[in-house]
């Protein structure tokens, strides 16, 4: 069961595609965090869905904002799907100790090895103010959380 509404965000310190470490805590006080989970890079709807917020990137990530997607893949995995895709947002890899953020959140499916289709949005105080979990094949939509940022 994902983390509920209200709750302050489990922080967590995982590598980007790029290698370097990111912590949630370190946007505290200074930008509110759209956190998506997604189950593995390459895979068709993951795919839509992160090519949906880069095309969205613009209007998501400012000053204020951070994306940060986040699967249970390695990070070299992450670098190349980043690349290939032209991903400007950070891709973090929860995959050692496999799936330990996935969950922190209640998203990770123990039965597949992988996260589902978890977003949150995170104020800069560190407090989950807006969920929603899909599962593995449906995909979300990316208004959403243009809709819920404009209301913080």
């Amino acid at each position: 069961m994902a983390i509920e509404i209200g709750t302050e965000a489990p922080d967590f310190e995982l590598k980007n595609q790029h290698g370097e470490l990111v912590k949630l805590s370190d946007f505290r006080g200074e930008k509110n965090v759209v956190l998506v989970f997604y189950p593995f890079a390459f895979t068709g709807v993951c795919t839509g869905e992160v090519c949906a917020i880069q095309k969205e990137l613009p209007s998501l990530q400012n000053d204020e904002v951070q994306v940060l997607g986040l699967s249970n893949d390695s990070p070299f995995s992450q670098r190349i799907f980043a690349d290939q895709e032209g991903l400007d947002f950070p891709l973090l890899s929860d995959f050692w100790p496999h799936g330990e953020v996935s969950r922190a959140y209640g998203v990770f499916d123990e039965e597949k090895g992988c996260s589902v289709r978890g977003t949150f949005v995170i104020d800069k105080a560190g407090v989950v103010r807006w969920s929603v979990v899909n599962g593995l094949p449906d995909a979300r939509d990316e208004q959403e959380y243009l809709r819920v940022l404009g209301a913080l």
